[in-house]
Formats: structure tokens, C-alpha cells, sequence
């Protein structure tokens, strides 16, 4: 029986396990966000909060701890430095798990763990049926840069009337097209 045995074996044995929670701890306090699957995420959370509330106490002795644990002094500078001090005044949940669904290789589930002060990010598509692939590009520079979007209206209406200009010559295109075929078909000596 399994009684009072807590964690995820992960299929490793103690010390590659250890290593392994050391190391995504380590890149998510270097790079604020890792993508891994949902067991490992959730078998590493506590353990990376625990080492953001070391770098919050600041002491001496977290800091050693924090260097026995994760055994690079470059990823304890930062945590101490940079990731405690934006999490100064939150009492805990420092992390978050975000689901991003099956890895195409085994189908295994997929998730960023992040830290909670970088912005969510969610992917939204608009159905190609109601809008053209002309307002799909516009409404995602509208939703990432308010500003530019009056001046990719301009530059839609410009190209729009270039291409009215351009339609007597659509003739000539066939044409073209043609000659290119043929020099596609044609063996190069």
C-alpha cells in the first residue's frame, strides 16, 4: 500500500527525479514560462513556489538552500534579485498551469507553467465563413496594436484599388502561367 506517499514516481528513480524537478524548476524562474506536460507541471508547481517563497525571505540560509537545490548560482541570483521582488506583496500562488492539449508524437497533454505576473495568452481564430482572410489579419493588428489600425484601414483601401486597376491585364496572366509550365516540363541541360 501506497499510504502517505505523495508525489509522481514519473517513471525515474529518486535521483533523476530530483534532477529533473531541479532543472524545470530552474528554467522557469530563468525564463518566466516552460512548456512541458501536465504531470511534470503539476509535479514541479510546489516545488518552484517553494523556492519563490525562499527568495522572498532573502536570508542567508534561503539562499543556500535555494543553491543546494538548484545548483546554479546564476538561477538563485535572478530568483533572489528579480523574480522575489515582483512577488513581494502576494502571499503565495505564484505559478500557474496553463492547458494547451495533446503533443502530436504520443498524444501526451501538453501545458506552460508560467509565472502568474506574465500575461495570459490565449489563441483566438475567427471563423473564416463570417470574415475574409483580409479582416482576419486586421482585427489581430487591431487586438495587439489599438494605434496601427486606423492605418491598415488606409493601406487595405489602397490595395484594394490597385487591384481594380489591375484587372484588365488578368488575360495576360493565363498567358504567363502557360509559358511557365512549359519551362517547368522542359528538362534544364
Amino acid at each position: 500500500m501506497r499510504h502517505q506517499r505523495s508525489g509522481k514516481k514519473l517513471g525515474r528513480d529518486s535521483a533523476h527525479r530530483k534532477a529533473l524537478y531541479a532543472n524545470l524548476t530552474g528554467a522557469l524562474i530563468e525564463h518566466g514560462r516552460i512548456k512541458t506536460t501536465v504531470t511534470k507541471a503539476k509535479a514541479v508547481k510546489p516545488i518552484a513556489e517553494q523556492m519563490i517563497t525562499l527568495g522572498r525571505r532573502g536570508d542567508m540560509h534561503a539562499r543556500r538552500q535555494a543553491v543546494a537545490f538548484l545548483r546554479s548560482k546564476d538561477v538563485v541570483h535572478k530568483l533572489f534579485t528579480e523574480v522575489a521582488l515582483r512577488f513581494e506583496g502576494r502571499p503565495g500562488g505564484y505559478s500557474r498551469i496553463v492547458k494547451l492539449g495533446p503533443r502530436p508524437g504520443d498524444a501526451a497533454e501538453m501545458a506552460y507553467l508560467e509565472l502568474v505576473d506574465s500575461p495570459l495568452v490565449f489563441k483566438t481564430r475567427l471563423p473564416r465563413e463570417e470574415t475574409g482572410a483580409a479582416e482576419i489579419e486586421v482585427a489581430a493588428v487591431e487586438a495587439a496594436e489599438p494605434e496601427a489600425a486606423a492605418g491598415v484601414d488606409d493601406a487595405e483601401a489602397e490595395a484594394e484599388v490597385a487591384e481594380e486597376s489591375e484587372e484588365p491585364s488578368a488575360e495576360a496572366e493565363p498567358a504567363a502561367e502557360a509559358d511557365e509550365s512549359q519551362a517547368e516540363d522542359e528538362p534544364e541541360k
